[in-house]
């Protein structure tokens, strides 16, 4: 099958819900890089779709094309085989690092994502505000990068994010690199900004109670090449903790399912 990667502008297809009825469809997806020994197969046949306003988490062994399949969702890279589509427009892209820019202050690199997206100038701080409200940041427009904490700057990111008003937002590992306090603030500051936007989130990550507390679906890959092991629906309430009972009880179940996979394709 030739590789396709589709997009569409939102501005054509409307900010409400696609009428295709998914904010991203992979379709029989697999991607491999050239090595000294030939080609290495890194993604297997991918096959997966994220509904409007669904939050999925991808979750696997570090290795196993997570990363890579957000990259090719994100359009950074093409397909090797199968096809891709955001009827949406172009995803929104959340890194593991806040990628801000030091010379900017936290306003100031929202507005560019603003400006890039073709905003007025003359709205363009009020929308910036706006969004670091949102993310609980009010006050913090005039900050520059270095007077942030960690959990400030992913905040910023995450404001930056959605600044581009896609409805896909990308996030790979964004809060791998905090403390587990303030990683748990962020938990539920996500959560809750999307319950109020409803924007599509795919979700990487290897942390199986961070996948569980958050996501409405778990997709687990197996080690490379990855293909779709397991799926499981999330059916406790939000808002979760991370140690609720319920979200310990599945992330057993997944932990377990992940050693699996782990042992039958032989990596520690």
């Amino acid at each position: 099958m030739a590789s396709t990667t589709v997009t569409k502008d939102r501005t054509t297809a409307g900010a409400g819900a696609d009428p295709a009825g998914y904010a991203a469809r992979i379709e029989h997806v697999s991607k491999s890089f050239a090595t000294r020994g030939g080609r290495q197969l890194v993604l297997d046949d991918i096959s997966l779709d994220v509904a409007p306003g669904e939050f999925v988490t991808l979750l696997g062994a570090s290795g196993c094309g997570k990363s890579t399949l957000l990259n090719l969702v994100a359009g950074l890279d093409a397909p090797s085989a199968g096809a891709i589509e955001t009827p949406g427009g172009r995803p929104a892209l959340m890194f593991q690092e806040h990628a801000l820019f030091p010379w900017l202050t936290a306003g100031k690199n929202i507005e560019l994502a603003l400006r890039l997206r073709g905003v007025a100038k003359a709205e363009r701080r009020a929308e910036a505000e706006r969004l670091l409200e949102l993310v609980r940041l009010s006050g913090a427009y005039g900050k520059r990068v270095h007077e942030l904490s960690g959990g400030m700057r992913q905040r910023v990111a995450l404001a930056r994010a959605l600044a581009q008003d896609s409805q896909l937002l990308l996030m790979d590992e964004p809060f791998a690199a905090l403390d587990a306090i303030t990683r748990d603030v962020l938990h539920e500051e996500l959560t809750r900004i999307w319950r109020e936007t409803r924007v599509s989130v795919l979700f990487v990550t290897h942390n199986v109670r961070e996948a569980v507390r958050l996501a409405e679906r778990v997709v687990l890959l197996s080690s490379r090449p990855g293909r779709i092991a397991r799926e499981w629906a999330v059916g406790i309430e939000q808002p979760r903790r991370i140690e609720d009972t319920a979200v310990a009880e599945l992330s057993v179940e997944i932990t377990e399912e992940l050693r699996g996979e782990i042992r039958r394709h032989g990596q520690n």
